[in-house]
């Protein structure tokens, strides 16, 4: 039977990492300023972790890591996945529940399944190649201790041998959305916070976003603090679809909560918004569901946190059967030529987050 939904998120936990690696040498030359690409263009493969602690999940740890392998087979009938694990009981386990498609490498340790945050961003770095930034992961703002996670984005670039550098500003590849054109957008309480940045003001973090990003033009929005542990990601709320395009999902209309609120404000501020470019953006409404199957406070109920694939939309179901097709409608005619895969991942999404949350993509050159 559903449920109505209710609250929001909660969750993780990590550390910092090493010193900047030198530059790379390439060829003499003018070259493109390096920027990180829209979630859309193709991609080389997608990265993700395995959840492997019972102190972090408890009971729910079974259900968490069948929701991680159910979203990894999904992503490798579209494109290469490497899912990280801590250590070769880990290993094994994720290679039973996910199969062969999926390559698990002990190379890069993690301690739970948030890639999106603990990975690098990738970077297209000017000379037809990729290098990897280091977004200074704390554990969102040290809300808990994650000793591996908190190496994870250094680990990466040095498995695939990529440049490496850290941007000047402690956030998660979560926070922060790009349309790969100049325009970046994220929510105040989630940088701009003393548990993240502490002493930098809006415009010393956004001059950080920008430089890290490739970016002209940064939209900001309120958020909310110390609601979730997150301090309100944007990539729940607020997507690019493509330059001069954001998708906003919003609840129905009689949510009255903080969350229905930041959503509602979103979207005002999205609908009066213009680009690096100086147009104005066109916002698509998604209706979120009016009812779920969870009864967990820290539900995310977001059709919007989906992960773009090569050739796919993997985003997930509430059971609300109306609210569903719907927002599978909706992404279809965003992203046209992509099949849109719709997932149950509710027991994921009980613990605060969900199919973004849980994958980063790698970009090709």
């Amino acid at each position: 039977m559903s449920e109505p939904r209710s609250g929001r998120r909660s969750l993780g936990e990590r550390l910092f990492g090493a010193a900047p690696a030198a530059p790379a040498t390439r060829g003499a030359g003018p070259a493109a300023r390096p920027r990180v690409p829209a979630d859309d263009v193709p991609h080389a493969r997608t990265w993700m972790s395995w959840p492997s602690r019972s102190s972090v999940w408890g009971r729910r740890l079974e259900g968490v890591q069948e929701d991680i392998a159910l979203i990894a087979r999904t992503v490798a009938l579209f494109e290469p996945v490497v899912l990280c694990v801590p250590d070769r009981y880990s290993a094994h386990q994720a290679r039973a529940r996910c199969g062969a498609g999926v390559e698990v490498t002990t190379e890069i340790p993690t301690d739970d399944l948030w890639m999106r945050d603990i990975a690098p961003v990738f970077r297209r770095d000017g000379y037809g190649g990729i290098e990897a930034v280091g977004l200074n992961f704390n554990g969102w703002g040290r809300k808990q201790t994650h000793k591996w996670d908190a190496r994870a984005a250094r680990a990466v670039a040095d498995h695939l041998g990529l440049r490496f550098s850290r941007a000047d500003l402690v956030g998660e590849g979560g926070a922060i959305e790009t349309d790969g054109d100049g325009t970046v957008m994220a929510t105040e309480s989630s940088l701009v916070n003393k548990n993240r940045n502490r002493g930098m003001s809006r415009d010393e973090v956004e001059a950080a976003v920008l430089d890290a990003y490739g970016a002209d033009r940064m939209i900001w929005l309120p958020g909310l603090r110390g609601e979730d542990i997150t301090d309100d990601h944007v990539d729940v709320t607020s997507r690019f679809v493509r330059p001069g395009v954001v998708m906003v999902q919003l609840p129905p209309p009689d949510r009255k909560d903080v969350w229905a609120r930041d959503a509602r404000e979103q979207f005002a501020i999205l609908a009066n918004a213009t680009d690096a470019r100086g147009r104005r953006l066109q916002v698509i409404r998604v209706d979120g569901p009016d009812t779920v199957r969870s009864r967990s406070a820290s539900f995310v109920d977001s059709y919007l946190n989906f992960h773009l694939v090569n050739g796919a939309v993997i985003t997930a179901q509430f059971g609300d059967r109306l609210k569903d097709e719907t927002a599978r409608q909706t992404l279809a005619a965003a992203f046209p030529g992509r099949e849109v895969v719709q997932l149950d991942v509710d027991r994921l999404m009980d613990g605060g987050g969900g199919i973004h949350c849980s994958t980063m993509h790698e970009p090709l050159p």
